[in-house]
């Protein structure tokens, strides 16, 4: 892997606070295309998260510690907890089986709600009181949230990951798209 000489997305949003949503889509657009490309070889990421987004020298977007990922088979359930909390699906929080990209898929969420508001969706105390929050679904959006962005989450931070969008639905959304007409994911 290349040297990431920008560090993690944690510690620049740590230092310089959220993005402005142009900045935000760009990044994301990276971090979802790289994800996509991960789920068209059957990887599962599983440990989404800001900490683990690097930096490189020109502020492009490396993603990090595959440690928890795995291979999965359309039809075929995963059964194991990874991942950091915040992060974390709310079926790996029920001990409920998966089949992988969903959990990305919501990890990338709450990414995506981080990058623009600079604070987690969801947090707590203690990981009791965070395990609570995360399975009632209810974060506060930003006055300063764009309606498109705010949609976008609301497909992604779904409870029901039957529900929740699918990561080609995620590339194809409108807020994904704005600037980049002519280049689509």
């Amino acid at each position: 892997m290349e040297y990431a000489s920008g560090g993690e997305v944690f510690d620049y949003l740590v230092a310089h606070g959220r993005m402005k949503e142009k900045e935000a889509r760009v990044k994301f657009r990276q971090i979802v295309s790289s994800v996509q490309y991960c789920h068209q070889k059957h990887v599962v990421h599983r440990d989404l998260k800001a900490e683990n987004l690097l930096l490189d020298a020109d502020m492009n977007i490396k993603i990090a510690d595959f440690g928890f990922s795995n291979e999965y088979s359309p039809g075929q359930r995963l059964d194991t907890f990874c991942g950091s909390p915040p992060y974390a699906a709310p079926e790996l929080f029920q001990g409920k089986k998966y089949e992988g990209p969903e959990v990305d898929v919501w990890s990338l969420g709450v990414i995506l709600y981080t990058l623009v508001s600079g604070s987690l969706p969801f947090d707590g105390q203690n990981l009791k009181e965070l395990r609570e929050r995360v399975l009632r679904g209810k974060y506060r959006i930003p006055f300063y949230m764009s309606t498109d962005c705010e949609a976008l989450l609301k497909r992604m931070l779904v409870l029901n990951p039957a529900k929740r969008h699918s990561l080609d639905a995620v590339m194809k959304d409108k807020w994904m798209n704005i600037g980049f007409e002519d280049s689509p994911l």
